[in-house]
């Protein structure tokens, strides 16, 4: 028997997946949690075999979950179940540790292959999964991906319209230092002012508001 932790936020969802696995031989549904945080709790009372995680939870969500379950429970296998195929999240969930991600569309024996493979150590990944996948290594960087973090802390200010030595005053650093990063930031973006920078970043949104 397979034993399979389901987690997710809704009581339907995971009452249509217990019923799901019951239909299997050699599925067993061993437990249900609401969050990340009762995932880790069940995990290490039933040590769950694979895990069907969602990704978008309260108290805890399905990428820090999934970290933790592999840091600390490193046989058991998860599974990304969710109803989001957008490339930040396949990416998230899979540098997570997650071995398969499913859309809950996903056909029933389906998933329950994608089970059986995860207990064996083997990926699933639905296609639009895979599709987001190739387009992000494909796809031109995102504006400001080689950022370090000074020069992302530096651009907030430059948004919040510090001069350079407005900005220098705030970081401790010399003026001469700050109008080094501002320069530096500008020419990663290229843009050939402050306020085409700033123009970027809003419309990028590089910087948290």
């Amino acid at each position: 028997m397979i034993r399979v932790l389901i987690v997710d936020d809704h009581n339907v969802v995971r009452s249509g997946l217990s019923a799901f696995l019951l239909a299997y031989d050699d599925l067993e549904p061993v437990g249900m949690a609401r969050n990340g945080q009762e995932a880790l709790q069940q995990c290490a009372e039933h040590q769950p075999d694979v895990v069907l995680m969602d990704l978008v939870m309260p108290v805890m969500d399905g990428p820090t979950a999934i970290r933790r379950i592999r840091e600390t429970h490193p046989q058991t296998q998860v599974i990304a179940l969710t109803s989001f195929p957008e490339e930040d999240k396949v990416d998230q969930a899979l540098r997570a540790g997650a071995i398969g991600y499913l859309l809950k569309s996903v056909e029933p024996d389906e998933l329950a292959n994608a089970i059986r493979a995860a207990h064996q150590g083997r990926s699933t990944l639905a296609p639009e999964a895979a599709q987001a996948l190739i387009h992000m290594h494909t796809s031109e960087p995102r504006p400001g991906h080689d950022f370090t973090e000074r020069e992302r802390e530096i651009l907030a200010l430059m948004v919040d319209g510090l001069t350079n030595n407005a900005i220098a005053q705030r970081l401790s650093i010399s003026p001469s230092t700050a109008k080094f990063h501002v320069s530096n930031i500008l020419s990663k973006l290229g843009t050939a002012s402050r306020t085409e920078a700033v123009s970027l970043a809003l419309q990028q949104r590089l910087v948290e508001r």
